[in-house]
């Protein structure tokens, strides 16, 4: 067995340096000023990888999430995604047994103060959107800081589509005692909302004037935009007929859907009030947007926004956006079962495709469970065992160049029996990942040179073959040790 130790080194070292508490006037996270498809955070270049409970960290008070940012940090892991609290769920909803963004009846902890009336269709007094609850800012205040301490990234979602449950929401006007217009969910994020906008924008420069000073934090605008106002854009696949599928609002795993035009307009005057309001505190965040589902070449997105976002996203969705001067990202898994192989798969080829972040969502983590160990009934999966799987992704693309690396469709001419997503400096590292039979032979086109072959296990991280050789250019085949499911080459010009 060949030895670990070379494997991990520069990403120990990496990892040390992105830990580090920053001052709190550091530059926040940013686009690669040399490769926009990944970031710069504390110096690094950086992909970021998370495996994130189901959003509600900060909102649900009986939560433990200091345990929870420990579990994360001690797995290597740099990223948490967290809703704001003007959507919550309750328990029940989308099959999800332990559900930690459905808080106790009466517990959701929002940005605004209850009121002395009762009668919230979530449990407990409505609220009173003209005073915010110092005890959800102190807690959101700390949960950032002290991820900052870890190293972890946090991206903070404003608000999300309603789907079924519009009617929890602090702003739902029967769930405050401010005189709001009772509105149809599907005019809630759209310019055509009335005094809602304002609370919205309110709500918007509260968060981020609460957050201006930390480095660790990007925001996403809406989870979700096209579940409420979707525009259908694609069909995966065109053999499977709505009729086909026994319940016909499962079909949405069939098709591409965007957010319609009013949508938009709505999305970005968000972001628009995002970006006043971190100019005014002398800070500048980046904003991303939650775009669809699975994948589609974009066109015309916001000068705002930074991070393009997919849900259960296909490595095409990285691939046909690799040109727009955008961080693609998949920052939502789920609804492909529970098995740890999926959302490994999903991982790999994502980031492998030139993708800047991957954040699964792990429904092991519940009330009780932070450390992530709870088994729970969920449309999705999440263990420790993924989790670790997961460092030994990012710990790979850490030993990496990752400025100087984009999606190569080239170096791998021939790969029978195997599906692959590869990255390249060319004549400089290439990075490949293969998920195939067991044993893959690529043929490879690389200029010449001398190289250094190293295959690795894509569940433990161990170096399993490693080989020098000299290439005088053009084709070269590389052939790996036997593997089960899947297994990752990196490629490296040594000097002669």
């Amino acid at each position: 067995m060949v030895s670990t130790r070379t494997l991990f080194t520069s990403a120990a070292v990496l990892s040390a340096a992105l830990l580090a508490p920053p001052a709190l006037a550091a530059e926040a996270l940013r686009q690669h000023p040399a490769n926009p498809r990944c970031f710069l955070f504390r110096g690094q270049p950086a992909a970021l990888v998370g495996s994130t409970e189901h959003y509600g960290a900060v909102l649900n008070p009986d939560f433990d999430w200091p345990r929870y940012l420990d579990t994360l940090a001690a797995d290597g892991l740099d990223l948490a995604r967290i809703f704001s609290g003007a959507y919550f769920e309750k328990s029940g909803d989308f099959g999800i047994r332990d559900n930690t963004l459905a808080p106790a009846p009466g517990r959701a902890l929002v940005p605004w103060a209850r009121s002395a009336t009762a009668g919230a269709r979530g449990g407990g007094n409505t609220w009173d959107l003209d005073r915010w609850d110092p005890a959800y800012f102190e807690r959101l205040h700390r949960f950032v800081e002290e991820a900052s301490r870890r190293g972890i990234v946090v991206e903070v979602v404003f608000f999300s589509a309603n789907y079924a449950g519009w009617g929890l929401s602090p702003l739902h006007a029967d769930n405050n005692v401010n005189g709001l217009p009772v509105l149809d969910k599907r005019r809630v994020h759209t310019l055509d909302n009335g005094p809602l906008l304002g609370r919205q924008e309110a709500l918007v420069r509260r968060i981020v004037a609460e957050l201006a000073p930390f480095d660790n934090v990007y925001y996403e605008v809406q989870n979700e935009p096209y579940a409420d106002l979707p525009e259908t854009a694609d069909i995966t696949n065109p053999y499977l007929l709505a009729a086909e599928v026994a319940k016909d609002w499962l079909f949405w795993k069939n098709r591409v859907d965007l957010a319609s035009r009013d949508s938009l307009a709505w999305q970005a005057r968000i972001a628009e009030v995002i970006a006043e309001e971190d100019a005014k505190r002398g800070s500048r965040h980046l904003v991303g947007q939650d775009v669809g589902n699975f994948r589609y070449p974009l066109r015309n997105v916001d000068e705002r926004v930074a991070i393009v976002n997919f849900h259960y996203a296909w490595p095409e969705a990285a691939t046909l956006n690799r040109d727009l001067g955008r961080v693609v990202g998949f920052n939502e898994t789920g609804f492909a079962g529970a098995e740890d192989a999926t959302y490994r798969r999903q991982a790999w080829e994502f980031l492998l495709a030139g993708g800047g972040l991957f954040c699964h969502l792990d429904y092991s983590f519940a009330v009780g469970h932070e450390d992530g160990t709870a088994r729970n009934e969920a449309p999705g999966g999440g263990s420790p065992a993924l989790r670790k799987q997961l460092r030994v992704l990012k710990d790979f693309l850490n030993g990496l160049d990752l400025a100087a690396l984009a999606p190569d469709p080239l170096v791998v001419r021939a790969a029978p029996g195997a599906f692959t997503q590869a990255l390249s400096a060319p004549g400089r590292q290439y990075a490949i990942y293969v998920r195939g039979d067991g044993h893959t032979r690529l043929t490879l086109e690389l200029p010449a040179g001398r190289y250094r072959e190293e295959w690795v296990d894509t569940k433990d991280g161990r170096l399993v073959k490693t080989e020098a050789w000299d290439h005088a250019g053009g084709r070269r085949s590389a052939e790996s040790m036997p593997y089960v499911a899947d297994v990752a080459l990196r490629l490296r010009a040594e000097t002669r």
